[in-house]
């Protein structure tokens, strides 16, 4: 099969078990809006961002590496391996320690008389981790199928729990269903939004048990000289890993810290969380992108045409993305309604827009690292996410008071432009590729005009999906020559 085409099929594939699963999580959120209050829902999407962050350390860039000596090692079955007892062995130290100091960590962060909530992250966590490499395993070897239906099987069990808990259990209750003697013995009122957690955990539960034939099936041999050339290669990744992590989720905990005190915190932090989710349909295909791209760029190094395709890939990823932010600014008074009336806001539209356009940076900037990941100068990777992390810092600290919410969003922005900006020069410097840069700035022009087109008039909202419909025409009279050519393949 053709790269490019490749591509395409495993990020089609990826992209079913992202979407539907993500969109029906993304269905979650009016459930959790209506059921629980702002300053309930506030909980929830702070304790998430610090589980990012312990993510990104549990997992410590092995997952890159595994793919970089899976390539270079004749034993590729010796790289899962070993990568595999590593983390089972950090997993279940981290596991032990945060039971150990459960309550102490419970305090620190706000919530003494929950330290379940520790318990349970810590497991989900451990197991997550754990499931990474399995995941890799499953993505270098091409079984897209197999590791999307396993994500899938995740989140219909996650949302299925929610359901159960938060909606059918109560309703047991009120009305005395035939079923209220199971739900009294499986369900407390007074446990609230943690079921969330209870239904994560559950289902990072069920993941493990799905992937055990991956693990099973290890040659269970440890390399130690291996590992430390993996830890070698990974460990400017794991600083990336975490300041990339900063620039995602760190809003979020400062908000708590440094929105004026007049302010109804709480209320902030769970608005603002609302409206991030709205920037998820970007979000889900940097990440479905991703899936995909990292084990074919690795896989493409050798072939002579190389740069040519990572350049095609770039162009094409532009015109889904820009496409992709029209659509939901397009329709965001649609997307809004699902969160319910309590998450209106005259700021939503704006900080959905802001949040938007960072993500579209920040997929471009996912697009030009791989430079660094072949050319295995990773600690540019470091170097370029601290860079970031400090804007992100910095801009936090001087827009929240000022701007609250919206400045925490800016903050954003202007962190993924300027790691555009230094990976793109870095990359021409060490690692050159032919971008089409007449077509790649065109087009995000064309989502610029539109977009002001969209936020500054009062047109119909049938005239808006006319400009929606134009943009696409165009890109098919411009790359139609490409689409049709047997020499050049499509990507979409």
């Amino acid at each position: 099969m053709n790269p490019l085409k490749k591509l395409a099929s495993q990020t089609a594939i990826y992209g079913l078990s992202s979407v539907v699963g993500r969109l029906l999580n993304y269905l979650l959120v009016p459930l959790y809006t209506r059921y629980f209050l702002p300053e309930e829902y506030g909980v929830v999407t702070e304790l998430y961002a610090y589980v990012a962050f312990l993510v990104i350390i549990l997992t410590y860039g092995i997952e890159t590496a595994f793919f970089r000596f899976s390539q270079k090692e004749k034993n590729n079955r010796i790289v899962y391996s070993t990568s595999l007892i590593s983390l089972l062995f950090s997993s279940l130290l981290f596991i032990i320690l945060m039971f150990v100091f459960s309550e102490n960590i419970s305090s620190s962060i706000g919530y003494p008389n929950n330290q379940e909530y520790i318990k349970w992250f810590a497991l989900i966590i451990g197991l997550d981790a754990i499931s990474s490499i399995s995941f890799a395993k499953l993505r270098a070897l091409n079984k897209a199928t197999r590791f999307a239906l396993i994500r899938l099987v995740n989140i219909f069990v996650n949302i299925g729990l929610n359901l159960f808990f938060i909606i059918y259990c109560p309703y047991a209750i009120e009305n005395n269903l035939q079923s209220l003697n199971f739900v009294n013995s499986v369900y407390s009122p007074s446990v609230g939004v943690g079921y969330i957690f209870i239904a994560n955990l559950f289902a990072s539960v069920i993941t493990i048990l799905m992937l055990l034939p991956e693990m099973i099936n290890s040659v269970w041999v440890f390399e130690r000289n291996l590992w430390k050339k993996m830890m070698i290669y990974a460990s400017p990744l794991l600083i990336a890993g975490l300041a990339g992590m900063t620039n995602e989720t760190i809003d979020r905990i400062l908000l708590k810290y440094l929105l004026p005190e007049s302010s109804n915190i709480s209320r902030e932090i769970g608005l603002y969380g609302a409206f991030y989710k709205l920037s998820i349909i970007m979000i889900l295909f940097i990440q479905t992108f991703r899936f995909a791209a990292e084990p074919f760029y690795f896989s493409q190094e050798r072939e002579h045409n190389s740069r040519k395709i990572y350049a095609d890939v770039m162009k094409y990823f532009i015109i889904v993305t820009s496409f992709i932010f029209l659509i939901v600014t397009t329709f965001y008074d649609f997307f809004i309604n699902f969160l319910g009336s309590k998450y209106h806001d005259e700021r939503g539209f704006i900080v959905v827009s802001i949040l938007l356009f960072a993500n579209f940076f920040l997929g471009i900037y996912y697009n030009l690292s791989i430079w660094y990941k072949l050319t295995e100068k990773t600690k540019y990777g470091a170097y370029i996410a601290i860079f970031g992390a400090s804007i992100t810092i910095i801009l936090n600290f001087l827009l929240i008071p000022i701007l609250g919410f919206v400045g925490s969003a800016l903050a954003t922005l202007a962190c993924y432009f300027f790691m555009v900006l230094v990976s793109f020069y870095l990359s021409n410097k060490y690692f050159p590729i032919p971008y089409n840069y007449y077509r790649i700035l065109m087009y995000f022009f064309l989502m610029i005009f539109i977009y002001l087109i969209i936020y500054y008039t009062n047109f119909s909202l049938i005239l808006d999906i006319l400009f929606l419909v134009g943009y696409c025409l165009l890109v098919y009279a411009l790359e139609k020559p490409k689409m049709t050519d047997n020499k050049t393949p499509k990507l979409f």
